[in-house]
């Protein structure tokens, strides 16, 4: 069922007969029916109410490409050749892949209301509830392999966070490599995926998941401390709608990724160093291997986490199949 039929009627969280909406989609109020009880399967709660109708408690804010791209910058506008705006999906990272192998060029941005298989790091689930978060992926390519794309994902941790401050939001942090924090708990991450050659041409595929009104019931399947933004409001504060968001990160990131073959993380590296949620703490590496303990000095150059150790000095860890966590 398109949610561009049923769910936009009962978005408000206002009650709506279902005579009202039977004439609104012309169906009988049977199909109506049916098709309020197929939202279950969206996860989303629908009352009822005799001689009142039905209703989305809370309502819900849907995803529309018009405010999305009125709220884009010009220089963000210039650069997205296409938005794909999906109800459900396996996974965005997954649908802008297949959007890339299908001949979609640089500036591609896929987002969701939900999905089905969402993916961290690390092969973890990501919790995907219907119209609750942001689930975004851009696609990017590039001409002189991965290694002109060393500290990428720090870049992007760096651009979610003006974007959610351009958003007028509280600060956030970063945790190495791909973690956006705040007050110690995980608000969103950042997964890259890459096709083609990875000494030449290649395809990137950029992934920022953000928790914004994560369902209690949903987060049962989140394995570590989480937040979201309804969270992070001071009493009486006013989430800024996904749409704002949306276009807030696209207006961040579609310049960042415009301009990082040439620029590298150099430009990034002081203002990723200052939102470091680990500078300076004793950490634990946690690999498939060991665990390392050390003092967390920061990044270089490259994005390489630089930890400190009594027997090794410092040393340059770089991604992959690492967990970063403070010292107990």
């Amino acid at each position: 069922m398109p949610k561009t039929s049923l769910l936009p009627l009962l978005a408000s969280g206002e009650f709506c007969s279902g005579q009202v909406l039977a004439d609104a989609l012309g169906v009988s109020r049977t199909a109506v029916w049916k098709q309020l009880n197929a939202l279950a399967d969206y996860g989303l709660e629908i009352e009822s109410v005799k001689g009142r109708g039905y209703r989305i408690p809370g309502g819900i804010d849907l995803l529309d490409a018009d405010l999305v791209r009125s709220a884009l910058s010009p220089q963000a506008a210039g650069l997205l050749s296409g938005l794909l705006l999906l109800d459900t999906v396996d996974s965005t990272n997954a649908e802008a892949m297949r959007q890339v192998e299908a001949g979609a060029g640089a500036g591609l941005a896929c987002s969701a209301e939900q999905q089905s298989a969402g993916r961290g790091r690390r092969g973890r689930t990501w919790v995907s509830p219907f119209a609750r978060n942001i689930y975004l992926s851009l696609a990017w390519q590039y001409h002189q392999g991965a290694a002109a794309l060393e500290g990428l994902s720090l870049a992007v941790g760096v651009a979610v966070a003006r974007a959610l401050a351009a958003s007028q939001l509280p600060p956030v942090q970063l945790k190495w490599p791909n973690d956006i924090v705040f007050k110690g708990a995980k608000l969103g991450g950042i997964l890259l995926e890459m096709t083609g050659d990875a000494a030449g041409t290649c395809q990137v595929i950029v992934g920022v998941g953000l928790n914004v009104a994560m369902p209690v019931a949903a987060a049962g399947a989140i394995d570590q401390a989480w937040t979201d933004i309804d969270s992070m409001l001071e009493p009486g504060g006013r989430r800024p709608g996904r749409n704002v968001l949306l276009a807030s990160l696209l207006n961040e990131l579609l310049p960042l990724l415009a301009g990082f073959e040439q620029q590298g993380f150099g430009p990034w590296r002081d203002e990723w160093q200052a939102l470091d949620a680990f500078a300076g703490e004793p950490v634990v590496l946690h690999t498939g291997a060991r665990d390392l303990a050390g003092i967390a000095r920061g990044v270089d150059e490259r994005g390489a986490l630089q930890l400190e150790t009594a027997a090794a000095g410092i040393q340059s860890i770089y991604g992959g199949e690492i967990s970063l966590r403070r010292a107990p």
